[in-house]
This record gives C-alpha cells, sequence and structure tokens, in this order.
C-alpha cells in the first residue's frame, strides 16, 4: 500500500501535465447594486508553471481586494488510474461603478506564447443595494459541479469579514534577507484625491523576535496622515508567501489622504530589530519597499475649488434646542456633519440667519473613530442665537457638497429650514432695544436700562477724583527689592559651590566604601571555591568584580558589551594588562557558570586574577 502512494506521487506531474488546460471565470451572482460587492472568481485547471494569467480590467468595475489559492485533487475510482487535478483560483472582490447591463471582460492566460481566454460575463447593476442571497455562479459555459465549492464558500465567507484587512499586493520574498524581511503594502493603489488609502507595515519572520527598537516611518508628502494602529507589543499572525510559512508582525498602520493630484512616491521605511533571547540576541537592520500611489484629480462637474477633504460620503444635520423661546433667551443650534472621510479637515456650511437672530461665532468638537481601518466620526458645531426682537424667524437650510468616491460622482447632503417664534417676556418688550428704551425712563424706580423683566442689568460705572500717588521708585522698599535678586543669586551660587564640594566629597567616599565591599565580597567567593556548587562561586566572583569596577568607574557596568567596558577601562587610565584580566575573569565566569568550570585550578587561576585587577588601582 506504502508502495502504491508513492507510486502514485512520483507520477503525479506527469498525469497532470496530459490533461488539458481547463481556463474559466464565474461570479457569485447575477444582479449586484451599486453599493454591493461581489465575487469573482478566475480557475486554472493543470495550469504549468509558466502560466501567466492577467485579470480582467474594466472600467465599470473596481477590483477591492484579490486572493489566491491552490488545491490538488486525488481521484482513485474503479480500480482504473488515479486522477491528479492541481486547481488555481483567484478570487477578486469588486464592486460597480454604475448602474446598467455590464459586462466583464474575459480573462487570460499565457502559455508558451499562446493566449486563451475566457468567456465574458454579464451581470445586472441596480442602484443602491439589491438584496437576497448572491445566486448561483455563471460562466460562459455549462460546468459540472465544482469538488471545492465549499472550501470555496468559506474563504469567500472570511474574505467579506475581513475584506479590509486583506492586503491587495502579496508580499515577495528579498534575496539575502528571507528570514527577516520589512515590507510596506496599501489597500489600494488609485484613489481621487482626498480619498483614504490604508498603509501598513509589516515585519515578517521565520526567526524568534525579541524587540523592535526603532522604526522610521516613510515621508509622506503630498498626504495628510492619521495613525489608525500602533501595537505597543508584538503578536504575529500566520501567513504564507510564496508556500513559505512566515509569522507577520504588524508595526503601523496609517490612514493617508491624497492632498494633490499625480502619482506619489512613498519612500521606503526603516526598522531595527534584534532577534533571539539573552546571550544569543542579534541586532539587524531592514528596509522596507517603496510604493508608489496613483492619485486621480476630482471629475469635472462639483463646485469650483472644492476642499480635497469634502471627499468621502457625508450626512448633514441641524438640531435646534427649542424653536419657541422668550425674547432675551439664547437658542443653541448644532450642526453636525458625520461620515467617512477626513474628519479633522472636512469644514462644515456656515449657519447664517436674519438680522433679528444675532449668531455668535461657533465652537468645534471633533469626535473620530476607526471601523475596518476606515477613517470616520463627526464634526459638530455649536452655535449660540440670540433673538433680538419677537415674531417668527427662519433660520435657512444648510447644503455640504461632497464627492463621493465610491458612486464616482458629487453629492449633497442637506437640512430642513427651521423656523424659531420670539415671544415677548415678562416685561411685554418686543425687542431689545424698546427694553432699553423703555426702562431708561424709569429711573425712579431703579428699573433703568432692563431689558426685560428677569433680564440682566448692564453695569454701572462711578468715578471719583483721588490725589496723585507718591512714585514708586520714591517709596522705601524700592531700592531693596532692586537688590534683592543680585543677593539672591550670589547666594545660590555660593550655596552651589558649597554642596559641589560636599558632593565630591560623598561621591569619593561612596567610592571607596564599594571598592572595600568589593574586595570584602571577593574574600566571600573563595570561601565557595572549594565547594559542589561551582555556579555560586563563578557568580560571586563576577559580583564582586562588577561591585569594584562600578565604584571605580563611577558607573554601572552591568549589561555593557566586553567592548564598551574596554573602551571605558581604557578612558579611565586602565593598562592593557589590567584591561584583559578584567575582561578573562568575565568570560571565565560566564563560561563557568552556564558551560561547566569544575576544575579547582581553574578556580584558583580566576581568582588570582580577579585580585590581581583590583589590587593596585590608583
Amino acid at each position: 500500500m506504502v508502495f502504491a502512494v508513492f507510486a502514485l506521487l512520483a507520477t503525479a506531474p506527469a498525469w497532470a501535465a496530459s490533461g488539458d488546460l481547463d481556463f474559466y471565470q464565474t461570479v457569485d451572482r447575477e444582479e449586484v447594486g451599486t453599493e454591493d460587492t461581489f465575487r469573482l472568481t478566475v480557475v486554472v485547471v493543470d495550469a504549468p508553471s509558466n502560466a501567466q494569467v492577467k485579470v480582467p480590467e474594466s472600467d465599470d468595475f473596481a477590483i477591492l481586494s484579490s486572493s489566491r489559492s491552490s488545491q490538488r485533487s486525488i481521484s482513485l475510482s474503479g480500480g482504473g488510474p488515479a486522477v491528479i487535478q492541481d486547481v488555481t483560483r483567484q478570487v477578486l472582490t469588486m464592486q460597480a461603478r454604475r448602474a446598467g447591463r455590464l459586462k466583464i471582460p474575459p480573462s487570460q492566460i499565457t502559455v508558451n506564447g499562446k493566449t486563451y481566454r475566457t468567456q465574458p460575463v454579464e451581470l445586472t447593476v441596480r442602484e443602491g443595494r439589491v438584496g437576497g442571497p448572491p445566486a448561483s455562479a455563471q460562466s460562459g459555459r455549462g460546468r459540472q459541479p465544482d469538488p471545492f465549492s465549499s472550501m470555496q464558500s468559506q474563504m469567500q465567507q472570511m474574505e467579506e469579514a475581513f475584506g479590509d484587512m486583506m492586503e491587495p499586493d502579496r508580499p515577495t520574498i528579498p534575496r539575502g534577507d528571507s528570514d527577516l524581511f520589512l515590507r510596506a503594502s496599501l489597500d489600494r493603489d488609485a484613489v481621487y484625491v482626498g480619498e483614504q488609502v490604508t498603509l501598513s507595515l509589516y515585519i515578517y519572520s521565520r526567526v524568534d523576535l525579541s524587540s523592535v527598537d526603532a522604526v522610521t516611518m516613510p515621508k509622506l508628502e503630498g498626504f495628510w496622515t492619521e495613525e489608525v494602529e500602533s501595537p505597543t507589543q508584538l503578536s504575529g499572525e500566520q501567513r504564507v508567501v510564496d508556500g513559505i510559512p512566515y509569522r507577520a508582525y504588524l508595526l503601523r498602520r496609517r490612514a493617508i489622504f491624497p492632498v494633490k493630484s499625480g502619482t506619489l512616491a512613498i519612500t521606503p521605511a526603516e526598522a531595527d530589530i534584534t532577534t533571539g533571547f539573552l546571550f544569543a540576541g542579534h541586532r539587524v537592520h531592514r528596509v522596507s519597499n517603496a510604493l508608489k500611489v496613483k492619485v486621480k484629480p476630482l471629475p469635472p462637474g462639483g463646485p469650483e475649488n472644492l476642499p480635497n477633504a469634502h471627499v468621502g460620503s457625508w450626512r448633514l444635520s441641524m438640531d435646534v434646542s427649542q424653536t419657541q423661546v422668550e425674547l432675551g433667551q439664547p437658542v443653541t443650534v448644532k450642526v453636525t456633519l458625520e461620515g467617512v472621510g477626513n474628519v479633522k479637515n472636512v469644514t462644515p456650511p456656515v449657519l447664517k440667519g436674519p438680522a433679528a437672530l444675532k449668531i455668535y461665532d461657533p465652537t468645534t468638537s471633533d469626535k473620530v473613530s476607526q471601523q475596518r481601518h476606515r477613517v470616520q466620526g463627526r464634526r459638530v458645531m455649536e452655535y449660540l442665537v440670540m433673538p433680538q426682537r419677537t415674531g417668527s424667524f427662519t433660520l435657512p437650510a444648510l447644503e455640504f457638497t461632497y464627492f463621493d468616491p465610491r458612486a464616482r460622482k458629487y453629492e449633497v447632503a442637506r437640512t430642513d429650514p427651521v423656523t424659531l417664534t420670539v415671544e415677548a417676556g415678562a416685561g411685554g418688550a418686543s425687542s431689545l432695544a424698546a427694553g432699553t428704551q423703555q426702562g431708561s425712563t424709569d429711573a425712579a424706580n431703579e428699573q433703568k436700562n432692563v431689558l426685560t423683566a428677569g433680564g440682566l442689568r448692564p453695569v454701572r460705572y462711578q468715578a471719583k477724583f483721588a490725589a496723585p500717588g507718591v512714585p514708586v521708585w520714591q517709596r522705601g522698599f524700592f531700592v531693596p527689592a532692586l537688590l534683592a535678586p543680585l543677593g539672591l543669586l550670589m547666594g545660590v551660587a555660593l550655596m552651589g559651590g558649597v554642596r559641589g564640594r560636599l558632593a565630591l566629597r560623598t561621591e569619593a567616599g561612596r567610592g571607596r566604601q564599594q571598592a572595600k565591599a568589593a574586595r570584602k565580597r571577593l574574600a566571600d567567593a573563595e570561601k565557595l571555591q572549594s565547594g559542589a556548587n561551582v555556579g555560586a562561586f563563578y557568580g560571586e566572583v563576577e559580583k564582586a568584580l562588577h561591585g569594584f569596577l562600578e565604584a571605580r568607574l563611577g558607573m554601572p557596568v552591568v549589561g555593557l558589551t566586553r567592548e564598551a567596558l574596554a573602551e571605558r577601562l581604557t578612558a579611565s587610565g586602565a593598562d592593557a594588562e589590567r584591561r584583559a584580566k578584567v575582561l578573562f575573569v568575565l568570560e571565565a565566569c560566564d563560561f563557568g557558570r552556564y558551560g561547566g568550570g569544575g576544575d579547582p585550578a581553574e578556580r584558583q587561576k580566576v581568582m588570582d586574577a580577579a585580585a590581581a585587577a583590583m589590587e593596585g588601582w590608583a
């Protein structure tokens, strides 16, 4: 049985090559809306390794994402020869850009210089959304049931759930850095001015990662950027690149909005990455790939000088705190613009009204969030409106013109006009000016300048004469106050000098104490020299030498590399012989703790070298 399986696999390439090339494309539904997405699946059966597939391109459809999968099926039937098929599928998530009876062009495959084409696919596209489950897949010719239809359905469901998270471009493995490389990707590479593009930066690794020490993001000239995701911990996910499994770690994800048209370049990102753990750590520098974005200008037919932030999908609303008020009472009007797009730069329309309504400058507040890596939120402009006289007044409707890149046309968001009814207050005044005039004639009962019976009174100013005061420079405190800063500065300088001398003395004393403690620790390590715990002996010797070096160098030495420690010793005036003894002892302690070191003569040699390194230090 084992022989039969091996024989079957050995002859598989011959059987696959002998089969006829099967090439077709299907869609998951026949009727869609302009706001719906659908899937076009391009299938190749038994394609040679050098075959090149070209998916269809059309101005009537936008390709939102693409994924590719391969399967091999082995069919054993009735004792006859085994039938092996290699099936490759490329699934395109697409969206129609206009309504009508549209046709998806054929896909193409080139094999040994010869080009094959599938049949085109026709769709009925309607405005908005079309409900209902997907229709059965259609193609240019009838086909037998697909043996991988259930797996394809699961793949399509996963893509529906995580479609925006899939990268449209597949990373390629660079030469020389196949175990660890840095890759930047875009969720789309052709957009309109002001339309969001999501930039993601990943580490692809087949080795253990310890940390990412520094990340330099690309220069984004010509873009407005908004941070979407910046993980604080490395969390990898399994991905397969060219058949090789990798762990992919997300470093940064940003939403970028192009502010000008043309082909905009995104420079490579850089990162310093530490691999491995403990003493096996290794630091490497990696540079990602450069990217380009094709930015199309906004089509004609829109308002002149439309801001590029007015691109996306927006809704406009106007809320009034009350529509029936008394004269002198304020009204709060909130103009809210919410949707998907560059929220922090969008400008809602300005509230205007009749002269009888005094409108004060608004206060602006923003609330920004992300959903499936798309920046969205709302911008609220809150106005304070103060009626100036009684009557009915209308706040006109507001309009906001924007460009919807999904519908590829200009849209206008509108609000309804709002009517305010202003009634006289308890004082009976019909306007603020009338109330002022009436109040000015009623000085006897202290109602002067009263706007309404329950309104606010203006501040009354009272003036009185006073004799001129003595100039400040002629007062007794002027000279002492003038000299006080100079005296304070001299006192601070004197105290600083005294503290500095005391600190030097204290530091010198502390250094002597540390050196004395280090020698005592070395004596304690000598007691462990003949014991059975070899690791404890070498640990005490290393701690004693570290303590002595910290006392003499005046700085921590734990964690320094051997090269950095040698440089510190040279700078402190230690001769070459002393440096060699220090490095010898540290290397021997590392080896003794982790690699053996049980020889008594070797331990005595380490003790003598440590004592010699500590003796005679100036």
